[in-house]
């Protein structure tokens, strides 16, 4: 029931995931970060009906076409966190530091918080808070399709930069362990740059939060 399309923007290569409900054709852009004429254009060819925008959170690279896009397809935004506001709000900032197009300023139509659901067609996405990159970051799961869009929590072999304003690298280890993977082994998970990868092999492989780093005091600390 539950498509998508991994699309590639701004020169940070970041990975702006279209999806949507294969029954009803209602779809999304998570993290519609830039280049919104090729995302418009992909959309239009795949005959998605946008029914809102969504975000991991705040960075530029992820959000800074949100505002133009939903006032194309006439929709709302969800997400992320209310914690990413300060981000938000210095988008047109960010933008020019980083030459990327004057796309329309915004804020969230809703703020979501740990447990929140999203509807898309007949699919639901869980919400879970993973704040460590930045404050506000949250992450998409469909459980059906044992799918998630984690944006800069985790990639392949890796994790989020917590060199930013308000990131936390411990709190982002506890983010991953204690709110990913309870999820299970088997979902597979999107970043929000490089390849796709799943929680199960990132237990095992990943350098910074593999089983065999950890124990459950180091955890509890």
């Amino acid at each position: 029931m539950i498509k998508v399309m991994i699309a590639p923007v701004t020169p940070f290569q970041q990975n702006c995931s279209i999806v949507w409900c294969s029954e009803t054709m209602e779809g999304t852009a998570v993290d519609p970060g830039g280049d919104f004429d090729m995302l418009k254009q992909a959309i239009a060819e795949q005959g998605i009906t946008i029914t809102k925008v969504l975000l991991t959170h705040g960075h530029v690279d992820h959000a800074s076409a949100a505002g133009t896009m939903a006032e194309h397809y006439g929709v709302k935004i969800e997400g992320p966190h209310e914690d990413d506001l300060f981000l938000i709000e210095g988008l047109p900032d960010s933008g020019r530091k980083y030459n990327f197009p004057a796309y329309k300023p915004f804020v969230p139509d809703r703020w979501l918080v740990n447990g929140d659901t999203v509807s898309l067609g007949k699919l639901t996405l869980d919400v879970v808070h993973c704040p460590g990159h930045t404050p506000g970051h949250v992450v998409f799961v469909n459980k059906e399709a044992k799918i998630a869009f984690v944006g800069d929590v985790l990639f392949r072999g890796s994790i989020g930069r917590t060199d930013f304003p308000r990131g936390n690298h411990n709190q982002l280890l506890r983010s991953i362990r204690e709110r990913l993977w309870p999820l299970g082994e088997d979902i597979g998970f999107v970043p929000g740059h490089g390849q796709t990868s799943t929680f199960g092999w990132e237990r095992k492989t990943n350098p910074f939060v593999a089983d065999l780093l950890f124990d459950d005091e180091e955890m509890a600390e």
